[in-house]
């Protein structure tokens, strides 16, 4: 059996707030925890973008390193939401941090939705890892990502058995769709949600740990901060996947075929 969880905090957090979970997530024995989309930067909402642009963090840089410590003196691998500076341009990226190895793997939101279009770039088919932790093989999805079948069918595919939802959506139906992408994908599921009830926008929180087969373990955490946690066993995706593997004795290649482009797709490409 492994601990694993999931840090409610509010979107755009100091990294020092972060960090003072130090204690709690150690005490914990978490060898997984996962934290919620734009953790670092915060959500947009309509603020000056040069302002924007200032929280958003470099990847690697200065703050990752910080989150890469509090990975090691935990001993828990990390998955974090943080608003990623590139150039000019942002992107809502979850970071994959290993207690030995620092910041191993990036997972930048391939579509942005609604209003953060304004504000966010979009990701491509490079950044769709699927990472080795103690936990178990972690792959992540950001928000509304997870409704996209055929991203889902991809890291099946590569094999996830933990799914890390770092998400801003804080509805009921969220549950809902976790729930499916537990069973469907005969999973572990880990989804993040952010806490916060300033301002004319507050997120309610929701984080929750679901099982493979669809049973919730821990949460919905709601209308407050905190870690949640549960005791996960690899054993039960096996037993899980004997009667439903998508990507395998359950799929028709005959029938549908997927093909992933997983080049960087990079606006200027220099030939000598």
């Amino acid at each position: 059996m492994t601990t694993v969880a999931a840090l409610q905090i509010a979107t755009g957090a100091s990294l020092e707030h972060v960090l003072g979970f130090e204690a709690e997530i150690r005490a914990s024995g978490a060898a997984l925890v996962v934290l919620p989309e734009a953790v670092l930067g915060g959500y947009p909402r309509g603020e000056p973008f040069v302002r924007y642009f200032g929280a958003s963090v470099p990847v690697p840089g200065p703050e990752v390193t910080e989150l890469a410590g509090l990975a090691a003196r935990t001993g828990a691998s990390l998955v974090v939401g943080v608003i990623e500076r590139d150039g000019s341009t942002l992107y809502s990226t979850a970071v994959f941090l290993d207690p030995g190895l620092g910041l191993v793997a990036k997972h930048r939101k391939l579509v942005p939705t609604a209003r953060e279009r304004l504000v966010w770039g979009r990701g491509d088919g490079s950044t769709l890892p699927v990472v080795p932790t103690a936990a178990g093989l972690a792959g992540a999805a950001i928000c509304w990502e997870n409704h996209m079948p055929l991203l889902r069918a991809a890291m099946y595919a590569k094999g996830v058995e933990i799914w890390c939802a770092p998400t801003a959506d804080d509805r009921d139906v969220w549950q809902a769709s976790m729930r499916h992408i537990a069973d469907e994908g005969r999973c572990f599921v880990i989804s993040a949600c952010p806490y916060e009830n300033t301002g004319d926008d507050p997120f309610r929180g929701g984080s929750v740990i679901v099982g493979p087969l669809g049973d919730v373990l821990a949460g919905p955490l709601r209308d407050a901060e905190g870690l949640i946690t549960a005791e996960i066993d690899l054993d039960d995706v096996v037993a899980a996947r004997h009667s439903l593997d998508v990507s395998g004795h359950y799929a028709r290649p005959d029938v549908f075929a997927l093909t992933v482009d997983e080049r960087p797709r990079d606006g200027v490409t220099f030939l000598r």
